[in-house]
């Protein structure tokens, strides 16, 4: 157990628990006490009823401790009932068997798996004294059939143990899927340094062009400007060069996807074709787009339509229309929707591609929402503060936009 996490643990335990054991141990107590005096429940009984109704009452208050201290509470509970077995015999009833049984399982469940296993060493021991000192025991057979009443507290105790594994493995399972959802993260990251990398590194590489240019353009006179724009074409160059040695590494892996030019909303039509072939009912519509996006925000719509069509194809059972949906002016706003059947596997966890659109959305100031929709089917919608009135842009067409109005 790591340092801190027993003291976390009890604290846990004192603010939702306590209530719930010490009823408990006020309840099993009381029903031994009922049982030594009244006889409720016993099978039989041994030795003076002081001495019973103790022993009862006794194991039955130790259940308060049964969570914080489990293997201290079992290890009491055995004492204490040897001891009153060994000085008045072993009675039979509830009494005997029920506190044995709570704390048994309080083993399994609340102990670490390398130590759980004292509590059968704990049963065993408590089984033994019970069956030596129970004077109704006479025989060989019947000492042997006493073997049953071990049943109930190792019963218990298997119990608790794998409601402890169960809860091991949930929480096992959490840390799993959250430790995915990071690595897509970074992926997706690592994805949008090099996707960036091309759309800065082509900008800059028309500045140093366009410097270049104009440089050669001036008179001789003109030797401030000149040395100016000699300065914007060596740094430009300089950036180029440390994007290139500082994301290079990125590019080991996706060499053949960075053969690829850099897509934009240009490219959509293209997209819906593919997934028109795979059998989805597509419809695109495109509304308030009169100029230039940005070329990075131009990328990041591509990749969030190319994401919501590949949930769909994945998820969507037998859908009738998948509707995507573009619409700029105060802001960007993308909507893809579908009226699919839904597909269990798209309501249990969120997509690790739906986790990369968030890091992409998050990259503009935007924000992406993807879940089901009250009449059927998902819905992904995707904002992107603006205002935006641009027309979609052809990310291999080297011109500045302005050039092309």
């Amino acid at each position: 157990m790591r340092p801190g996490a027993g003291r976390i643990y009890c604290e846990h335990v004192r603010r939702r628990s306590w209530a719930f054991d010490i009823a408990i141990a006020v309840v099993v107590a009381g029903s031994g006490l009922a049982e030594a005096v009244w006889g409720i429940n016993a099978t039989h009984r041994q030795g003076p009823v002081p001495a019973e109704a103790a022993v009862y009452v006794i194991t039955g208050l130790l259940l308060v401790i049964r969570r914080i201290a489990p293997l201290t509470c079992m290890t009491a509970i055995v004492v204490v009932s040897v001891v009153e077995f060994a000085l008045f015999g072993a009675p039979e009833g509830m009494g005997v068997a029920l506190p044995g049984a709570i704390g048994a399982y309080s083993t399994g469940r609340y102990v670490d798996r390398g130590r759980s296993w004292w509590g059968l060493v704990q049963i065993a021991a408590l089984w033994l004294a019970w069956d030596l000192f129970d004077p109704v025991v006479t025989t060989p057979l019947i000492r042997l059939q006493q073997l049953g009443w071990a049943s109930p507290w190792l019963v218990s105790w298997l119990v608790g143990a794998l409601v402890c594994s169960q809860a091991l493995h949930a929480v096992q399972r959490r840390s799993a899927r959250a430790e995915r959802e990071a690595r897509s993260v970074v992926e997706e990251r690592n994805r949008i340094a090099r996707e960036l990398h091309d759309v800065i590194g082509h900008s800059v590489s028309v500045m140093t062009v366009t410097a270049s240019a104009v440089r050669r353009r001036l008179t001789p006179e003109q030797a401030e400007e000149r040395r100016a724009l000699e300065t914007v074409e060596a740094v430009g160059r300089d950036a180029l060069r440390d994007m290139r040695r500082m994301v290079g590494m990125l590019r080991q892996d996706d060499e053949e996807a960075d053969r690829e030019p850099t897509p934009g909303l240009a490219q959509v039509d293209p997209l819906i074709r593919k997934f028109r072939e795979a059998g989805l009912p597509v419809e695109y519509r495109v509304s308030g787009l009169d100029g230039a996006l940005p070329a990075g925000l131009d990328l990041t719509a591509y990749r969030v339509i190319q994401e919501g069509l590949t949930n769909a194809l994945r998820h969507a059972v037998d859908p009738r229309r998948i509707l995507v949906d573009v619409s700029a002016g105060d802001g960007l706003v993308i909507r893809i929707r579908d009226d699919g059947r839904e597909d269990v596997r798209r309501d249990a966890e969120p997509g690790h591609g739906l986790l990369g659109m968030r890091e992409r959305a998050a990259l503009y100031g935007g924000t992406l929402r993807a879940g089901p929709v009250r009449d059927g089917g998902f819905e992904l919608v995707a904002r992107f503060p603006g205002p935006f009135t641009g027309e979609p842009r052809d990310p291999a067409d080297p011109r500045d936009p302005e050039e092309l109005r």
